[in-house]
């Protein structure tokens, strides 16, 4: 009877210690890709997340989101987000691509100070179904510009920092960007930037992160992009 308990005792401890050790290869606390020259560190962690072949795979889980409504209303900021510290004028760009299951399900790059200080640029379904490019200027209370309507799952995003110039700008081929947002950012704190996903109102949004590429330069053109 004892070498049976023992024998049981000891399966429960295997299974206890690989259920821990899965957990913590599914997400680590730190993430380093090969397009990114430094190392990447989660705010809010995600249901699953992947990373191969420069590729990102990040799953939010059920009402996740962050904004701040004008109407003071809906504040929040648990989403999961994948960071890092950039250099000071730099270029981010990636594909983003999800199924837009629910409403607001979002992919999105952002850029971030604090937490009432920071811009999210996202790929979302709108209140309409439509698959929308969405710019999210929050200094205190959250700015929501909705621009484009995308006919793809998949769209290009851009972000270039210039000083305290942010310029946002989408593609549909990674080769022809267009202007979306051109604005001042005075930031007094070191900032962060990265990849978001979201699901306010469903139970979870994957979104898939490809195409990635950064570069620490200052872009000449705005409208242009480079």
């Amino acid at each position: 009877m004892k070498k049976q308990s023992l024998f049981i005792f000891k399966i429960i401890l295997s299974i206890l210690i690989l259920n821990c050790a899965y957990t913590n290869a599914q997400v680590k606390d730190t993430i380093q890709i090969n397009a990114i020259p430094h190392l990447m560190k989660w705010s809010n962690h995600p249901l699953k997340f992947s990373s191969q072949k420069g590729m990102l795979r990040i799953t939010a889980g059920g009402k996740t989101d962050m904004f701040r409504d004008p109407n003071v209303t809906y504040n929040t900021d648990n989403a999961p987000k994948l960071l890092f510290t950039p250099d000071e004028d730099f270029v981010l760009s990636a594909s983003i691509q999800h199924a837009f299951t629910n409403k607001w399900d979002g992919g999105a790059i952002v850029l971030i100070e604090d937490s009432l200080n920071w811009i999210k640029y996202c790929f979302e379904k709108d209140y309409t179904g439509a698959k929308r490019v969405v710019s999210v200027v929050t200094k205190n209370i959250s700015d929501d510009c909705n621009s484009a309507e995308i006919f793809q799952n998949k769209v290009f995003y851009k972000i270039a920092k210039a000083g305290n110039v942010i310029t946002l700008y989408y593609s549909l081929n990674n080769k022809n960007w267009l202007l979306v947002r051109h604005l001042q950012f005075n930031n007094q704190k070191p900032i962060k930037v990265g990849f978001l996903a979201q699901s306010p109102t469903g139970t979870k949004c994957e979104v898939l992160f490809s195409n990635i590429q950064y570069s620490a330069k200052r872009i000449k053109d705005p409208y242009l992009g480079n």
